[in-house]
């Protein structure tokens, strides 16, 4: 499976390893088979390890910001690697392991040294404060080789404006695994969430 198949990565903050097999659980019979956990708690490098062993789900580490986090997040399991910004270290890192990454790049010439490390998909992050469609619209005439990731301040509502866009592989968002039912193991409403917006997307066509 690739990171951009589903079309949406769930951003999964998680304070409890013990929630965490039930959470991947969720995910996949919610319809969206993937995890981006960040490594912004203690337990992500546990809770990744665990949702690891689930083999329908694929599992990588997000807010990822040196090459001893790479390290980690490779040992925990991690299939894919995604930061916030754009660090050379931390994609070179990630390459040497063989993974693929998405690091943050919202310039021109962020984008343009991502390039340069061989990279066509990139985060772009936080979306909704650096010029949301309208800039991933801009930013296809340079870049028509570039497909986004488009993540902060996406939802349910926005969703299929950012999916029509040609150069948009998939977004990244956590309104279908809100923190408040991550930490209260409400897995009943995360798959749910995961149900609907897997829906929304199936109504937009498969079209990327």
């Amino acid at each position: 499976m690739h990171v951009a198949d589903n079309r949406i990565i769930p951003v999964v903050v998680i304070n409890r390893a013990d929630h965490a097999e039930a959470l991947g659980e969720a995910l996949v019979t919610g319809g969206i088979p993937i995890a981006e956990v960040t490594f912004r708690t203690a337990a992500a490098p546990e809770a990744i390890q665990r949702m690891s062993a689930n083999p329908d789900l694929l599992v990588g580490a997000g807010t990822v910001l040196n090459p001893a986090q790479v390290d980690q997040a490779v040992d925990a399991g991690a299939r894919f690697i995604v930061s916030p910004g754009f660090s050379t270290a931390v994609v070179k890192r990630a390459q040497q392991h063989g993974l693929p990454v998405f690091p943050g790049a919202v310039t021109p010439s962020e984008i343009m040294a991502a390039l340069d490390l061989g990279l066509t998909t990139i985060k772009f992050f936080p979306a909704n404060v650096y010029g949301g469609p309208a800039a991933l619209k801009a930013l296809g005439a340079p870049f028509p080789q570039v497909r986004f990731i488009p993540t902060g301040g996406v939802s349910a509502e926005n969703l299929a404006i950012y999916l029509s866009l040609p150069n948009v592989a998939a977004v990244g968002g956590s309104w279908m695994v809100p923190a408040s039912a991550v930490d209260a193991g409400d897995m009943d409403t995360i798959r749910t969430l995961c149900a609907e917006a897997s829906a929304a997307v199936a109504s937009l066509g498969t079209e990327a």
